[in-house]
């Protein structure tokens, strides 16, 4: 079983930085691969960057190439989102969650915990 909680989010006008972190329960945090997803009103979830635990991967979703950045402190259980340049479409509520798969799941369906979410607004 892993818990996972978000934070960071807020209201920042484009252009502007935000970090995300999530911090995770369990055993077995340190093994499970960690996405980042979120999901705009009326829209459904997008996948935006993933960080492998065993493999040491980092992939990201094609909106955010270049912005985000993905990293994480197994030490800590914690995951974090950098994300730089934003733009009012980056408007959404995110989300982490945890899979136990390796390799670079980016589909809802493929992982298996999820936390409440953070709300990040940018505004333009």
């Amino acid at each position: 079983q892993v818990q996972l909680v978000e934070s960071g989010g807020g209201l920042v006008q484009a252009g502007g930085s935000l970090r995300l972190s999530c911090v995770g329960s369990g055993r077995t945090f340190s093994r499970n691969t960690i996405g980042w997803f979120r999901q705009a009103p009326g829209k459904e979830r997008e996948f935006v960057a993933g960080s492998g635990g065993i493999a040491g991967n980092t992939y990201y979703g094609d909106p955010v190439k270049g912005r985000f950045t993905i990293s994480r402190d197994n030490a800590k259980n914690t995951v974090y989102l950098q994300m730089n340049s934003l733009k009012p479409e980056d408007t959404a509520v995110y989300y982490c969650a945890a899979a136990n798969v390796v390799g670079a799941p980016r589909d809802v369906y493929e992982y298996d915990y999820w936390g409440q979410g953070t709300q990040v607004t940018v505004s333009s």
